[in-house]
């Protein structure tokens, strides 16, 4: 059978159409660029992907939100990606829960939060008020404690599909020791939960190192392709968002 060259133009076109999009959102105080190994594994696994970089210490997490997250999705559409999936770390991961209080991502695939403080972190309760806190965190930072005022504890239950990986090994024993154990450094395994996931899995990774180790990684495609991770440290929870119809 004779291939002509237009065919292999259309199925070239149509490999392209077909990529899936991953958005990347940092935590704060980081930058893109702490993002690049987990991206370039993305990459390499045949994704699109768009590595936010945002002004995580300049802006309240209300405003941070919106300012971030639409031209992400823009880019996410210009590559015709059909399905937008997530991975954030750390306070990325309440920047999208803010988010879709008040909009609606209609292709949103999955989403793969690591390390996040779902439930505040105990860490910014106790050192909120101690003098250069907020100079270095920023409007943002000074939102993320576990108090009924703090963001985490005003958004809702998760309406998608997500998996939370959270790490029991600390590099910080003095913060840790504002943490209910175990914790990573920043949050404890317990404050990274919410209502409606879908996956949990602990990891012996620290805070800062999450989004660069390799058995994150391989737990993050594992989520994106399948729904659920892997290994005796992982647990799956029957979550509204996967009773949901698929995207044809």
């Amino acid at each position: 059978m004779r291939i002509t060259l237009s065919a292999v133009l259309l199925l070239i076109s149509f490999n392209s159409v077909a990529k899936d999009c991953v958005v990347l959102l940092h935590g704060l105080a980081r930058s893109a660029g702490a993002m690049e190994t987990m991206q370039q594994a993305l990459d390499d696994a045949g994704y699109h992907t768009v590595n936010v970089d945002y002004p995580s210490r300049e802006h309240a997490i209300e405003v941070l939100a919106p300012m971030v997250i639409p031209p992400a999705l823009a880019q996410c559409s210009a590559k015709q990606s059909r399905v937008i999936h997530f991975v954030t770390h750390s306070m990325g991961g309440i920047l999208l829960r803010q988010y879709l209080q008040d909009n609606v991502i209609a292709n949103l695939g999955r989403v793969v939060m690591m390390g996040p403080p779902n439930q505040g972190s105990q860490v910014v309760d106790n050192l909120k008020d101690v003098p250069g806190f907020e100079a270095y965190n920023g409007p943002a930072g000074m939102q993320l404690g576990t108090g009924a005022q703090d963001i985490p504890k005003q958004l809702g239950p998760v309406s998608f599909e997500l998996g939370v990986i959270a790490g029991t090994s600390s590099i910080n024993l003095m913060l840790s020791t504002f943490l209910p154990n175990p914790d990573d450094g920043k949050v404890s395994v317990e404050n990274t939960k919410v209502q409606g996931m879908c996956a949990l899995v602990t990891v012996e990774v620290s805070h800062p190192f999450l989004m660069k180790r390799q058995q994150v990684i391989d737990q993050v495609l594992h989520f994106l392709r399948s729904g659920s991770f892997f290994g005796d440290n992982a647990q799956q929870f029957t979550c509204p968002a996967q009773l949901k119809p698929k995207l044809s």
